[in-house]
C-alpha cells in the first residue's frame, strides 16, 4: 500500500506507520458521539460570582503574582484572514459592479471607520492613482477590494488575523498582535516586570509576526513600563493528519500523500513544551480598544484568581494523601471538595476500600486544572458546557462542540438546546504539579473525539481528519471549573464588517 517514497515521507513528518494505521481507522469508524448527563448551568456547574467574591479573587491572583512565578499568556494565531472576507471575495469574484448586499453596501458606507483605511488609501492611490473616495465616486468598487485583499495591494485576504489592524487610536492605529501585548501587560506581569507572551504562528508568516513585535514591543513596554518576552512556536509536522479520499484510502496529489494540519487541537504539543505555571488561552480575535480593556482585564483576574485558590486546595489534599497522615473525615472532605469543586463525580466512590479510594483520589486530583469563562448564549458560535460521561465510568464537565452529540436523539438533542451558556476560548490553565513538575499534557487527551470533515484539493474531494480540539477533547481528562463572565468579554471578529461594532471603534 505504501512506497519508499510514502515511508520516507511518513518519516520526514515524524508520524509512525501506526499513527498513519490509526488515523486511517477513524476514517472507517468514525467518532462515537459523547454520553451526555447534561447540560451545565449556573449552579449547576457553572459558577456565578458576586461582588465581594470577585474582589477576593482580584486579590487572590495580585497576591500569587508578587510571588514567584511564571505567568505566561498563549494564544493560538496561525489562522488565516481569509474567513474575514468571504463576503468581499465574493463581491470581487461577481458579475455585479457595484455593492448589492446589506453586507457590501456597510462595508463601502463606513470604509473609513475601519483601522486598516489609511494604509488602504495610500495603496489605492499607488496602484491606481485614486484615493478611495475618489473611486466610489467613480462607482469603481472593486479596485478598493482587490487592494485591500490581494497581494499587490494590502494582502489582507492572505494575512493572519493578528497582523491586521483592529483598531484606531490617536497616535495611530493597532494590530491583533499587539492589543494582545496591552492586554497581557494588565492581567498577567509578574514581580520581575516582565510579561511573558507566547503566539502559534504558520511557519509562512512568522517573519511578518517578528517584524511587527519588533517595531511595536519596544513603544509598549515604554508606554506601560514593564518588559516583553515574546516566544513563537509553529504547529508541529508530526501533528499533521492525512487526508483520504471517498473510499477511505489515502488522497495522493501527483503521487504523492497529502496531509492537513490536525486543527487547533495540535496546539496541544505546543502548550506542553512550554514552561508555565499559569497560562491564559485566548484567541487572537477577541480583543478591544483600551477604553474597553478594563472589563476584560477584571475577569481575567476573577478567573485566574479561581484557579490559583483552587491549585492551592488541591496541592494541600494531595499533600495530605501522600503523607499517609489523613482522617476518615479529611477523605470525606476531599471526596466533597472533588465533587463540588472540580465537579468530578464517581457513582461508584461508596464502593471503593480505603486504599482503592486514595488512589483514585490522588489520580483525580493530580491532574491540570483549567478555569474556563462561560458567557450567556446569544447565538454566537462556540463549545458548549456540559456534563459528561468519561471512559472510567465518572462524569465531569467538558466544552462540547455540536458535531459531538448525537442531534438524532431525541433526548441529547433536548439536552443541547437546554444550554444556556458557551465558552469564548476564554481560559486559565495549571499545568504543573504539587512537586513542581510538568504534567505531561499529552496524556490528559480523548483521542476518541476527532472530528472528520469534507474539503477539496485541485478540484477533487477529500476527507480530512481534525484531532480533538484544544479546549475539547485534547483537556478532556482535565480538572475542569467553568465560571459565568459578562458577554462584554467576547468580542470576537469574525468578519471584516465585525470591525465597525461599537466595541470595536
Amino acid at each position: 500500500m505504501y512506497t519508499q517514497e510514502d515511508l520516507k515521507q511518513f518519516e520526514s513528518k515524524g508520524i509512525s506507520l501506526q499513527q498513519i494505521e490509526n488515523q486511517l481507522s477513524y476514517f472507517k469508524s468514525g467518532f462515537g458521539y459523547l454520553k451526555l448527563f447534561g447540560s451545565a448551568a449556573v449552579e449547576k456547574g457553572i459558577i456565578r460570582l458576586y461582588s465581594d467574591e470577585e474582589e477576593l479573587l482580584i486579590d487572590c491572583w495580585e497576591t500569587y503574582l508578587e510571588e514567584p512565578c511564571n505567568v505566561l499568556k498563549f494564544v493560538p494565531a496561525s489562522g488565516a484572514a481569509s474567513r474575514m472576507f468571504k463576503d468581499l471575495f465574493e463581491f470581487l469574484d461577481g458579475p455585479a459592479d457595484k455593492p448589492q448586499t446589506n453586507f457590501e453596501i456597510n462595508f463601502f458606507q463606513h470604509i473609513h471607520q475601519f483601522a486598516f483605511a489609511a494604509d488602504l488609501n495610500e495603496v489605492c492611490l499607488k496602484n491606481t492613482s485614486k484615493s478611495i473616495d475618489q473611486l466610489i465616486q467613480d462607482e469603481n468598487y472593486k479596485p478598493i477590494v482587490r487592494n485591500l485583499l490581494t497581494s499587490g495591494g494590502l494582502n489582507y485576504g492572505a494575512l493572519p488575523k493578528g497582523l491586521l489592524r483592529f483598531h484606531n487610536y490617536p497616535e495611530g492605529s493597532r494590530k491583533a498582535i499587539v492589543e494582545h501585548l496591552v492586554e497581557g501587560a494588565l492581567y498577567a506581569r509578574g514581580k520581575n516586570n516582565v510579561v511573558n507572551v507566547h503566539f502559534t504562528v504558520s511557519p509562512e508568516h512568522r517573519t511578518f509576526f517578528e517584524s511587527e513585535v519588533k517595531i511595536s514591543a519596544p513603544n509598549i513596554e515604554e508606554e506601560l513600563g514593564t518588559h516583553f518576552n515574546i516566544t513563537f512556536s509553529e504547529q508541529k509536522s508530526s501533528t499533521d493528519t492525512i487526508a483520504v479520499d471517498a473510499s477511505n484510502l489515502p488522497f495522493r496529489d501527483q503521487g504523492k500523500i497529502v496531509f492537513r494540519p490536525g486543527g487547533h487541537g495540535a496546539l496541544i504539543e505546543n502548550l506542553n513544551d512550554l514552561d508555565g505555571d499559569i497560562v491564559f488561552v485566548k484567541n487572537i480575535d477577541n480583543v478591544v480598544p483600551d477604553r474597553l480593556k478594563d472589563i476584560t482585564v477584571k475577569y481575567k483576574k476573577i478567573l485566574a484568581g479561581v484557579l490559583v485558590s483552587t491549585q492551592k486546595k488541591v496541592f494541600e489534599y494531595l499533600e495530605l494523601l501522600e503523607s499517609g497522615k489523613y482522617t476518615q473525615s479529611d477523605l470525606v472532605e476531599i471526596i466533597h471538595f472533588l465533587h463540588n469543586e472540580l465537579c468530578t463525580r464517581n457513582p461508584e466512590t461508596k464502593t471503593l476500600e480505603d486504599c482503592e479510594l486514595v488512589l483514585y483520589l490522588i489520580k483525580k486530583l493530580n491532574r491540570p486544572i483549567r478555569v474556563c469563562g462561560m458567557v450567556k448564549n446569544v447565538g454566537e458560535p462556540g463549545g458548549g458546557p456540559f456534563w459528561a460521561y468519561n471512559q472510567d465510568g465518572t462524569i465531569s464537565l467538558q466544552i462540547l462542540e455540536s458535531s459531538q452529540i448525537d442531534m438524532n436523539d431525541p433526548e441529547k438533542k433536548a439536552i443541547f438546546e437546554e444550554g444556556t451558556h458557551f465558552n469564548p476560548v476564554d481560559l486559565v490553565c495549571a499545568i504543573k504539579n504539587h512537586k513542581g513538575e510538568k504534567f505531561d499534557l499529552t496524556k490528559y487527551v480523548d483521542k476518541q473525539t476527532g472530528f472528520i470533515s469534507l474539503k477539496s484539493k485541485n478540484g477533487k474531494d477529500l476527507k480530512a481528519l481534525e484531532l480533538p480540539g484544544l479546549w475539547n477533547g485534547a483537556m478532556s481528562d482535565w480538572n475542569t471549573i467553568f465560571v459565568e463572565v459578562p458577554i462584554e468579554t467576547f468580542n470576537p471578529v469574525k468578519t471584516v464588517n465585525d470591525l465597525l461594532r461599537p466595541q470595536h471603534q
